[in-house]
């Protein structure tokens, strides 16, 4: 396949290397997962994967494109600067630039960044205690959560090293107000963060709705989270699931792959 059909783009696996195209191939199956989930708001969220080597490159979304029509080949190369490293007719939107550059730059360990803003999660946002241990989804949060006060939308670059202060070494960072953050070592570690932390608050809201008093999980339970994922993935993580999400994907479109 050489081009994305619907918008007509070039191919550009011939212009990089293959570890490049195969991140973009990832990335790109990680939009079209994202909007599977309903979890995109129309073009204004980003999942962002760093590049290989010192630069802190980094792919992200063009900036207009619905994300289950991102391709391997839409993606945009960019550098900490927000210059466009290839040609490219879309734009990047600065207030995405800003947050998954920050995270970029201060994470080694980030190599991939999922933001959304979904119903659920912006409501969770809202609350003043944030997210509850009140289900076992939440207790895989819980240990490595952090919060960030909400300064507006994020396009001013004095924003950024509070941001980064306020995340610190947590995976998860619930934007005070504005939604939900992931960064991951893997596109399958990191959609995988992002499914739980949605399906989190999705459970919380629904919890909350009922009226009654709510069962609080306890705080021993949380702190052996870490082991029982590890169980419950086999110890692989997100790789776990990674390999049926890509199958149930390619069973519906592959041109995420193009």
């Amino acid at each position: 396949m050489t081009s994305a059909p619907s918008l007509n783009i070039p191919s550009v696996q011939h212009l990089v290397s293959p570890e490049e195209w195969q991140l973009r191939v990832d990335l790109a199956a990680c939009y079209r997962l994202v909007a599977l989930y309903g979890w995109s708001d129309l073009v204004f969220t980003h999942i962002s994967a760093r590049l290989p080597g010192p630069e802190h490159h980094f792919l992200i979304n063009p900036y207009g494109l619905m994300f289950d029509e991102i391709t391997a080949s839409s993606l945009i190369k960019v550098d900490l600067d927000c210059n466009k490293l290839m040609d490219s007719p879309f734009p990047v939107n600065p207030a995405g630039f800003v947050i998954h550059s920050a995270v970029h730059e201060a994470r080694a360990d980030a190599q991939y960044v999922i933001h959304t803003h979904t119903r659920a999660g912006v409501a969770v946002a809202a609350q003043k205690n944030g997210l509850l241990p009140i289900s076992q989804q939440s207790t895989f949060v819980l240990g490595s959560l952090a919060y960030h006060g909400y300064e507006g939308v994020a396009f001013r670059e004095e924003e950024k090293p509070r941001l980064v202060a306020d995340m610190g070494m947590a995976n998860f960072l619930m934007l005070r107000n504005h939604g939900l953050l992931v960064c991951g070592s893997t596109i399958a570690d990191a959609f995988l963060s992002m499914y739980v932390f949605e399906s989190a608050c999705q459970i919380q809201i629904a919890a909350q709705s009922g009226g009654g008093e709510l069962t609080q999980v306890h705080p021993p339970i949380i702190e052996g989270v870490a082991h029982a994922m590890k169980v419950q993935t086999g110890g692989l993580g997100g790789q776990f699931a990674w390999p049926a999400l890509l199958r149930k994907l390619h069973k519906m479109d592959p041109g995420y792959s193009c």
